[in-house]
């Protein structure tokens, strides 16, 4: 949460900075420069509309919760109605961001034409065919934080696109995640230049681009599986130009009444704190010239010494006898509102360490917590695979059963089967084998028969034949 010196500072920071032109406040393009983003008992932003995905952020009186710190997988946004009418105006925001270390959201800062239609809560690497300008900020490349700035004339699918991050023009590094406090930045656009810059530094500029009038204003943030909380404090469009907006003379003078009062505020702060460094420095001075002791002495009964506390008769008790003129009350009373002024600005000044201890505690542990939390959520996901592989080793022995038995049945069979007809080949085998080696020994015998005869006939038709003499 934003201090009102922080906001005091800040405020009196843009007053100097934007001192040389007058610059107008765009009521109906801003939000988060009063006391509350939303009217007391309302629970939507004027001149803006909100959307989410699975749910609508939540609107607290000084910041919108776009993506909370538990669960992951969520979206939200916010767009104004209204378009930009300028062509000289500058936009700027303040956000924090909360969360687990390595966190993957993104924030994402629009100005596009009709971008609550053909955006939504889309982020940069899901967004289809913009017309406009985006700014992201999250980790990329695994850096600490980067903010990048993209174009599309309304022809390139950033959505199909096949590497997104290749079409960026600018960029540069900064630390944004867990501070405990916001981070500014502030879009500036003209005729001539258009520049971005970071917690009051340069991030980058140029001179080619051009945005014409008719755009929103729109901020849209996405978590993951590892959340970030994106929380946004300020959207805030000045303009040079105050015709282009009704009763921009008015805003301007409340805005600039902010930042007179803040000024004020600062400077009344100055003053108080150099009369303090003032009067500490009197008060060393008077104390090195006093004695090197602090406060009374006392004598015990056996003798020893004894001191009181300095701070408790820093001013002893003087009785009322004692002052018998105007004087001398006027110097007692001077000198005990003095001591009181002291102890009044060392309380403030402790109570002002432990805000600053608090605020750091708090942030450390709100980072514990989301840390708690994913650990958690990775706790709730190991019960499921738990239950999931009792599921599986079930399964499992029903299939080795399973298979047991039917490998049982398979080999009884094939037994069964190779038995049967085991005999069957060995019977028939036998009976082919008894037989064959008779008939065998018979065809060898009856051939040799056929050819001894035939050779016996050939003999006796030759020795018979009448023999011719030449």
């Amino acid at each position: 949460m934003r201090s009102p010196s922080s906001y005091a500072a800040a405020l009196a920071a843009a007053s100097l900075a934007t001192q040389a032109q007058a610059q107008y406040l765009v009521n109906e393009l801003s939000f988060g420069y009063g006391p509350r983003i939303a009217p007391e008992g309302q629970s939507l932003i004027p001149n803006f509309s909100i959307q989410g995905r699975p749910g609508i952020p939540e609107l607290l009186s000084n910041k919108l919760i776009l993506t909370p710190v538990y669960p992951g997988n969520q979206r939200g946004a916010v767009w104004s109605d209204k378009q930009i009418q300028s062509e000289n105006w500058i936009a700027d925001v303040e956000f924090r961001t909360n969360g687990p270390e390595r966190g993957s959201g993104n924030l994402n800062i629009w100005v596009a034409r009709d971008g609550s239609h053909k955006i939504g809560a889309e982020s940069i690497y899901t967004a289809g065919k913009f017309d406009g300008l985006a700014l992201v900020v999250d980790q990329y490349s695994g850096t600490g934080g980067m903010l990048r700035g993209f174009l599309n004339d309304g022809t390139t699918d950033f959505k199909t696109h096949h590497s997104v991050d290749s079409l960026a023009f600018g960029q540069c590094n900064f630390a944004y995640r867990n501070l405990g406090r916001p981070t500014q930045i502030k879009i500036r656009h003209s005729e001539h230049k258009f520049s971005v810059e970071v917690a009051g530094r340069p991030c980058f500029d140029s001179d080619k681009i051009r945005l014409p009038p008719g755009y929103n204003v729109g901020l849209t943030a996405a978590s993951a599986d590892n959340p970030d909380s994106f929380e946004v404090y300020k959207l805030v469009v000045l303009t040079e130009d105050s015709h282009h907006y009704g009763g921009a003379e008015a805003q301007h003078e409340s805005y600039g009444s902010h930042q007179d009062t803040a000024h004020q505020d600062t400077t009344h702060q100055q003053q108080q704190q150099q009369q303090q460094q003032q009067q500490q420095q009197q008060q060393q001075q008077q104390q090195q010239k006093q004695p090197p002791y602090q406060g009374k002495q006392r004598f015990s009964r056996s003798g020893q010494q004894q001191i009181e506390d300095p701070f408790d008769n820093a001013i002893p008790d003087e009785k009322a006898e004692k002052i018998t003129n105007h004087d001398a009350q006027f110097a007692d009373l001077h000198n005990r509102l003095q001591s009181v002024n002291h102890h009044l600005t060392s309380i403030f000044r402790t109570i002002n360490q432990n805000a600053g201890v608090g605020e750091q505690r708090h942030a450390e542990l709100s980072s514990m917590i989301g840390e708690l939390k994913g650990v958690l959520t990775r706790l709730d996901k190991m019960d499921v695979m738990e239950h999931r592989l009792g599921d599986i080793e079930k399964e499992m022995r029903s299939l080795r059963t399973e298979m047991a038995g039917r490998l049982r049945d398979s080999e009884n069979s094939i037994k069964y089967h190779v038995s049967d007809k085991h005999e069957e080949i060995a019977t028939k085998v036998h009976s082919h084998v008894k037989g064959g080696h008779t008939k065998l020994i018979l065809v060898i015998i009856g051939t040799q028969l056929v050819f001894g005869a035939g050779y016996y006939y050939y003999k006796k038709s030759k020795a018979s034949s009448p023999k011719k003499w030449v």
